[in-house]
């Protein structure tokens, strides 16, 4: 057996951060083999957004379907833990970019992955149905299969604040108009609004689809794998953290916490004790 030569020196160096997304060199921009200069003015951010991280091109209709399910996801306000806490960092002094990034890391399972688990189980129903079962069956046997293994709300579903999330209905309404045109097929459509049918139908009330599960039907639809979804919310939530971040840094307030200060948190440990 043959081992390829191992670079060394400039070839090495060359290779240590190897990508097919972009060239640089003095003068030179191309991303994914488009000269910049050709990009800019012709290319939307969506369409750019797709380009990086899929290697082309968008269609037009892709690229604006992609904006609206980007554009529908960017703030829920200062009670969502993100925002709050771009705004409280902005009150200790930092700059936008550490409000930012205070933010953003605490998007994660729990608070902004809800999207890439809802991708995840409407393609694993996509694949039973590729598999050979029908729509009905692949939708029933995966709620069995997750009602037996975990515990909680099935993803995409419900929301703690919305008895009908207000951006839910309307994502699949244009996704929809999307499928007639023929930009996508609308199959995550379909599955979505069976498996919403089908909890209905258990739990003998409606738990309507929310934001995360109608995104991820639109990024399942333009073919985006769920940990992308995730991902796709980060970029759009980081609007609403950049716009309350600014709108924060443009206040006098200094070191606000979550609560106002005559408001003190519950203690509950030991009682007062002699040393």
């Amino acid at each position: 057996m043959t081992h390829p030569e191992k670079k060394t020196g400039r070839s090495r160096g060359e290779e240590w951060w190897s990508t097919d997304i972009i060239e640089m060199s003095p003068g030179v921009i191309r991303l994914r083999g488009y000269e910049i200069q050709d990009l800019i003015g012709r290319v939307s951010f969506p369409a750019m957004i797709w380009l990086m991280l899929r290697g082309e091109l968008p269609t037009e209709r892709q690229a604006a379907l992609l904006g609206i399910a980007l554009g529908a996801a960017v703030d829920h306000g200062p009670q969502a833990p993100s925002i709050a806490i771009a705004r409280m960092a902005a009150t200790c002094g930092v700059g936008i970019n550490s409000a930012m990034a205070s933010a953003v890391n605490v998007l994660g399972d729990v608070h902004g992955g809800a999207g890439e688990q809802a991708l995840a189980f409407f393609g694993e129903i996509a694949d039973a149905m590729d598999g050979g079962l029908d729509l009905q069956a692949a939708v029933s046997d995966r709620l069995d299969r997750f009602f037996r293994e975990a515990q909680g709300y099935v993803p995409g579903l419900g929301h703690r604040f919305h008895p009908i999330d207000p951006r839910a209905p309307r994502l699949l309404e244009i996704t929809r108009d999307f499928a007639a045109e023929g930009v996508i097929d609308g199959r995550f459509a379909g599955i979505a609004e069976a498996v919403e049918a089908e909890v209905a139908r258990r739990k003998g009330r409606r738990i309507p689809l929310n934001i995360d599960g109608a995104t991820a039907v639109i990024y399942g639809e333009l073919g985006f794998p769920p940990p992308l979804t995730r991902g796709l919310f980060v970029l759009s939530r980081s609007v609403g953290i950049l716009a309350h971040a600014w709108e924060q840094s443009q206040r006098s307030e200094r070191n606000k916490g979550p609560l106002p200060r005559e408001w003190l948190w519950a203690y509950t440990g030991t009682p007062v004790r002699d040393l």
